[in-house]
């Protein structure tokens, strides 16, 4: 083992004094110092971009981070040049390597990002190359450098236990909690009925209260409210066994969920009123209460039984995603005048769309420049069977992104009822 070490040491001895004799190449110290100042500019676009427009601290850290390693790339190259030509700087050889090697740290993590992450061929090349030449760069600089000696190993060690330090902190305190499951709730109220002058007919006023308990906030995509009667005639006798499994199989959706009631026969709803309660592109502030109120209106002679009230709003959590105000999509408003609805869409029967649309803009500045433009369609759907909100996520091509993407972007559906009322029920109070 010792001859092993003591060959290695002399011949790592030989090739300095030979580094030493004959001069470092110049192409070399050009080809590093190119790795080390295109490192510099990537790292420092982006860490600028981070730091004055992330969405979110991490994201604004992340950038101060960058800022740094740029910098240190920086002053990597500085001492480079004089390891390489002057030599004035006794340890400019050691900042010169702790320069390279956080650029080759910075490039590797940025590379694989962008190859889970980007679309952006170019950049993806770009890290890639500087992946290499900074590998490559440590390697040559770490070639000209003496036998690190013993402080300069405390050093390393001290910066390595830093680095995992810096690391468990910004995983525990900055990671996970912006992975917290986050969603706001939804409280349907209705009050008492009020009797129309001509005694004809009634309303129902109704309380829609949206509370919002985190710390995080949201901007609204669409919301609505409707109501659907429903005739729900007594037989005389018990159902048959047969009708129970007829019920039982309408269960797959739950639109279509119907009690099992031994003497009651649930005829399909039909919508009696619908309408959204919040302005699309609305935001919900963190620990913000919104509420609406809004009024159904009956004939005393209606044919309907039960009265069921639904509420529900889609949202986007404004530290994930930004948009551009919503509005009326370009290539058609009303589904049922040209406007483009996906094909799985159209199997809906029965059902006509309002159609809005708006830009996505990531939350911090590496994925906005790397990745193509996404945009969110927004479909208001209606008929005579009820209401509904569906957003779906495009490519610039017009293509549906995968459904995985609504939970990169944070996009939420908050949901509550039935909350059912019979009418014998309201008209005693009239």
């Amino acid at each position: 083992m010792n001859l092993r070490r003591n060959a290695r040491d002399s011949s790592r001895e030989r090739a300095q004094r030979a580094l030493a004799h004959n001069g470092p190449s110049r192409v070399r110290l050009v080809s590093v110092l190119l790795v080390l100042l295109l490192t510099a500019a990537a790292l420092g676009y982006f860490g600028v971009g981070d730091l004055t427009s992330a969405f979110t601290f991490p994201g604004r850290l992340t950038g101060a981070v960058l800022v740094v390693i740029a910098f240190t790339s920086f002053l990597g190259a500085a001492a480079l040049v004089d390891h390489w030509l002057y030599r004035t700087f006794p340890h400019s050889g050691l900042v010169a390597l702790l320069g390279t090697f956080v650029a080759f740290l910075a490039d590797l993590t940025l590379f694989l990002e962008l190859l889970s992450n980007a679309d952006s061929i170019s950049w993806k090349g770009l890290f890639g190359a500087l992946t290499l030449g900074s590998a490559w760069a440590v390697y040559t600089v770490w070639r000209t450098l003496a036998t690190i000696p013993a402080p300069k190993r405390v050093a390393t060690a001290l910066l390595a236990t830093t680095a995992l330090a810096v690391g468990n902190f910004g995983y525990q305190n900055l990671y996970l909690p912006s992975q917290r499951e986050v969603r706001p709730v939804i409280k349907l109220t209705a009050g008492d009925p009020v009797l129309s002058p001509d005694r004809k007919a009634f309303s129902v006023p109704v309380q829609i209260t949206l509370e919002n308990h985190s710390d995080l906030s949201f901007d609204v995509l669409g919301t609505e409210f409707h109501a659907m009667g429903q005739q729900v005639p007594l037989i005389r006798q018990d159902r048959l066994r047969q009708e129970w499994r007829a019920v039982a199989e309408q269960w797959t959706s739950f639109e279509g969920t119907n009690p099992l009631s031994r003497r009651e026969r649930y005829q399909p709803g039909d919508l009696v009123e619908a309408q959204p309660w919040m302005r699309y592109g609305d935001p919900i502030g963190a620990n913000d209460t919104v509420s609406a109120r809004v009024v159904v209106q009956l004939p005393m002679d209606t044919k309907y039984d039960q009265v069921a009230f639904y509420a529900s709003a889609h949202l986007t959590r404004k530290d994930r995603v930004s948009l551009d105000q919503l509005k009326a999509a370009t290539t058609g408003f009303k589904s049922w005048a040209g406007g483009r609805v996906p094909d799985w869409l159209k199997k809906r029967k029965d059902f006509d769309s309002l159609i809005y649309e708006s830009t996505l803009h990531e939350n911090n500045a590496i994925d906005e420049e790397t990745r193509d433009t996404r945009h969110i369609t927004v479909y208001w759907e209606f008929g005579a069977h009820g209401v509904d909100i569906v957003e779906t996520v495009n490519m610039p091509d017009g293509k549906e992104a995968p459904g995985k993407v609504a939970e990169r972007y944070g996009i939420r559906t908050v949901e509550t009822g039935p909350v059912e009322r019979t009418l014998w029920d309201i008209k005693s109070k009239l």
